[in-house]
């Protein structure tokens, strides 16, 4: 009779289940002792699964990123202490499984000869972690980029009044889950356009508030941490650099001076993956005709002061990388009127243009506007002119003035909306032009010397240039990823 039950040998008994590994937490170093005036130190934080830093969230003092996994070096700022006490408070470490390692941080208090109220806005250049590569050499480790549009730039005008905050626009609260996708998707650079006149505590002499400093460079953080470079800049901010005349020159020149010498303290202990871009698309607002030579005047003294601004501050900021932009990022106002800026440092700076032609395809919403693009579709719904000859053209041009003579392009945006609403073969013919244009626009950038920044929005539905999901990091638009991602092969 066959027994039902079979024996179990010896062997089978001794094998061994995986193991699953042991969670490790390790904090350096556990005090940090500030100043009076304040400051930035830095902890060391290594560990093998997810952690978080628990603290007061309306102290004086406060890291530059809240969670994260593996080896990160962490930012800790402190304000400046204007009581003559001295101060004490602990960030708490936490990881699943671990014990909790608890980081004393104390501050001295202010001597009553103390008079200074802010840390010395100059220091001694410094060129620790900036590598000794022109601005042209850089870019040749710049692959493709990628926008984070429409959410830290994300800012309500009414009546002169400026509010709103990240999410105003509609897109959550940009995440580390996001801009790790990102960077899996295939891209290591990373564009951020910010506002800052809504975050300002003094609209006087544009104090911006140092939370509002902290939440962008949580953002930049992110990205650093995938290892990718990340452009910050003054995005539209509500448009008060759209005055690109005499009257309005020093006013505006003031204020560009003053915000970017506090961008740029707070960021100078960062390396040269951080560049800085010192505007957007500077334009006289609502006007898209050609620019007078007045406004390519004043346009070019907006350069030569976010450069001057900038290098004022030494240490790191005395070798940054500095982004420079021509008249409304226009190619052909750009070859045409753009000036670059004089430099105590050579060949670090880079010029920016963007791309979106035609725009009829590209962006134009309302009837008439064309669905198709490019050779492969011709016949078909596509416009007379921006065609390919047009791109070979634009980028030549950006090319022969200055990438051939030693100075680099960003292509900072390009996209063209997706046509959602289209049904049946008129969606399917579009989809495919939007790929070709997308691919195309890409390799011919990456063939002319030029770094392709694609322009998300995050927006989801009809007439969107999302590509990821903002929530959840998925990716929304595979076609449109593949396309750019095809044409960042040059060979």
């Amino acid at each position: 009779m066959l027994s039902l039950f079979s024996s179990v040998g010896c062997s089978d008994k001794e094998k061994i289940t995986e193991e699953i590994p042991v969670s490790e937490l390790t904090v350096n170093p556990l005090t940090l002792e500030f100043s009076a005036e304040g400051g930035e130190k830095y902890l060391s934080i290594s560990s093998n699964t997810n952690w978080q830093i628990n603290f007061l969230t309306s102290g004086w003092v406060r890291p530059s990123i809240t969670t994260s996994k593996g080896n990160v070096m962490v930012k800790v700022t402190a304000d400046p202490n204007q009581s003559k006490e001295s101060r004490q408070t602990t960030f708490t470490v936490m990881a699943n499984g671990v014990e909790n390692v608890v980081v004393a941080i104390t501050q001295a208090g202010k001597e009553s000869s103390d008079d200074s109220e802010e840390p010395e806005s100059y220091i001694e250049p410094d060129n620790t972690g900036m590598r000794n590569l022109s601005s042209l050499q850089l870019t040749q480790l710049m692959g493709v980029g990628w926008n984070l549009g429409n959410s830290l730039e994300a800012i309500i005008v009414n009546n002169g009044v400026y509010s709103g905050g990240e999410t105003s626009w509609g897109n959550p609260v940009t995440t580390k889950t996001l801009i790790d996708s990102v960077k899996q998707a295939g891209f290591n650079c990373i564009r951020i356009p910010v506002s800052w006149s809504h975050k300002l505590e003094d609209q006087t002499t544009y104090k911006i508030s140092k939370t509002w400093l902290a939440r962008v460079e949580e953002v930049v953080n992110y990205a650093l941490s995938n290892d990718m470079f990340v452009i910050i800049n003054i995005h539209w901010d509500g448009g008060w650099m759209n005055h690109p005349d005499y009257a309005h020159q020093q006013a505006i020149n003031t204020k560009l001076s003053a915000l970017w010498k506090q961008i740029a303290i707070y960021f100078r202990n960062y390396d040269d993956r951080l560049l800085f871009a010192g505007s957007n698309e500077v334009m006289v607002e609502g006007y898209y005709g050609n620019p007078t030579s007045e406004n390519l005047a004043v346009q070019n003294s907006f350069n030569q002061t976010f450069v001057n601004a900038v290098r004022s501050t030494g240490g790191r900021n005395h070798y940054r990388h500095l982004v420079v932009q021509g008249f409304n990022t226009n190619i052909t106002y750009t070859y045409n009127g753009f000036v670059l800026p004089t430099d105590v440092v050579e060949k670090r700076l880079m010029v920016e243009v963007h791309y979106y032609d035609p725009y009829e395809f590209t962006l134009k919403e309302d009837q008439p506007y064309n669905t198709q693009w490019g050779a492969p579709f011709a016949g078909g719904d596509v416009t007379n002119w921006g065609q390919e000859d047009w791109v070979e053209s634009a980028f030549g041009m950006m090319k022969s003035k200055f990438y051939d003579n030693g100075t680099p392009v960003i292509l900072g945006e390009y996209a063209a909306i997706h046509r959602t609403s289209l049904t049946g073969d008129a969606y399917t013919k579009h989809k495919a032009a939007r790929e070709y244009f997308l691919e195309y626009v890409t390799n011919a950038a990456k063939r002319k010397g030029l770094v392709p920044f694609y322009w998300d929005n995050g927006n989801k539905g009809n007439n969107s240039c999302v590509i990821f999901d903002r929530s959840t990091g998925a990716v929304l638009d595979r076609g449109a990823l593949q396309a750019i991602m095809k044409g960042k092969v040059t060979n």
